[in-house]
Parts: structure tokens; C-alpha cells; sequence
């Protein structure tokens, strides 16, 4: 029997479902509840485990989702952190993913799939959703900073930044090499019009 996967935005109303995916044994785990990027450096390390999924909420709260949840036959099974990359403090200032131009793109910087459900091809339904609901929100062009494996078998612990394979297959276009590096593989800035 084919599973039924939804997508949705990450609501208030559902934030216990992102929980259950990116802490799904300890919610006050030291998780990074991508925030790395989010907040200013001296802020994210302040914050302890209990007070990080605390501080995603609030993006919620504040009416913009931070991203979208994956569900398959209804249990939380995967999550992808997308918003505008002017909501990403450390990201606007990156001095390893450049800003290419002034178009207010929205970011994917973080995919996440929960163990039981990996190797079933749930991270391209989570890209899908993210860029509807990018879309949605009338974002002119999403942009993701995914490794280039390059045919290797990379480790779970750096695939959440994905691949370039999973973003070119949805119709993303490399733009730029970055000089990031995730686990010593380059990431590459990728782009979709919307």
C-alpha cells in the first residue's frame, strides 16, 4: 500500500510535530533547531537546549512559518527549514555563501528526515513542499547551499544541507561555488525562479 505524504507549513499549531522530527528523543536536545543561521552567532550560543525550540517557535508566532513538516500516512517524518534569507541573520552576512544580487530570495538551509523514514525519497517531497510554499508566499526566487557529493555516499550528519542531485532534479540551477564547506565537501549556491 502506497503511504499518504503531506507537506504543510510549520504553524504554531503543529510546532510539536517539528519537535518530534528534529528532537524526537530529547526536545531539550542541543539541537541546532536551525537556528545557526537564523540568529547573530553570540546569540545562538547563548541559547541552551531548552530555549532553542523556544526560539524557532517565535517565527511562527510571529505569523511566518520557518519552514515545512512532512508527514507520512499522518506521523511526523520530515522537516525543511525555508523563509527569506533576510530572516537569516548569519546567512545575510556570510562571508562563505555570497549574496549574488539583490532579489529578496527565500533560503533552504536545512533538510531533515527522521531515520525510519530515510531512503524512501521523502527529502524530494519536502523540497516540493517548500517551494509551494515559498510560492505561495510570493517569494520571486529560492535559493539552497547543498554539498556536490560528487557520486560519493555521504553521511546522514551532512546530508542535511542536501545534495545538489536532489535540488537540480526540481529544476534548481547552480549559480556559484561557495567556499563553505559541510563535513569537507564544497556546497554550491543553487537557484529556482519562482
Amino acid at each position: 500500500m502506497t503511504p499518504t505524504i503531506e507537506v504543510h507549513p510549520a504553524t504554531v499549531e503543529r510546532f510539536d510535530d517539528v519537535r518530534a522530527v528534529l528532537a524526537p528523543k530529547n526536545p531539550d536536545s542541543p539541537a541546532c533547531w536551525c537556528l545557526s543561521y537564523r540568529v547573530p552567532n553570540a546569540e545562538f550560543h547563548a541559547l541552551d537546549g531548552a530555549d532553542r525550540p523556544a526560539r524557532l517557535r517565535r517565527y511562527a508566532e510571529e505569523g511566518t512559518p520557518p519552514g515545512v513538516v512532512a508527514y507520512v500516512d499522518g506521523e511526523p517524518a520530515g522537516w525543511c527549514s525555508v523563509s527569506p534569507r533576510s530572516s537569516h541573520h548569519r546567512l545575510t552576512r556570510s562571508r562563505t555563501i555570497p549574496t549574488v544580487d539583490d532579489v529578496p530570495v527565500w533560503s533552504i538551509v536545512c533538510l531533515v528526515v527522521r531515520p525510519a523514514f530515510r531512503r524512501q525519497g521523502l527529502a524530494r517531497h519536502l523540497l516540493d513542499g517548500a517551494i509551494e510554499y515559498a510560492r505561495s508566499q510570493g517569494a520571486p526566487m529560492l535559493e539552497a547551499y547543498p554539498i556536490d557529493p560528487q557520486g560519493t555516499r555521504i553521511s546522514s550528519a551532512l546530508a542535511y544541507v542536501g545534495t545538489t542531485g536532489l535540488f537540480e532534479s526540481a529544476g534548481f540551477e547552480r549559480v556559484v561555488a561557495t567556499d563553505s564547506k559541510s563535513g569537507g565537501v564544497s556546497r554550491w549556491l543553487l537557484r529556482m525562479a519562482l
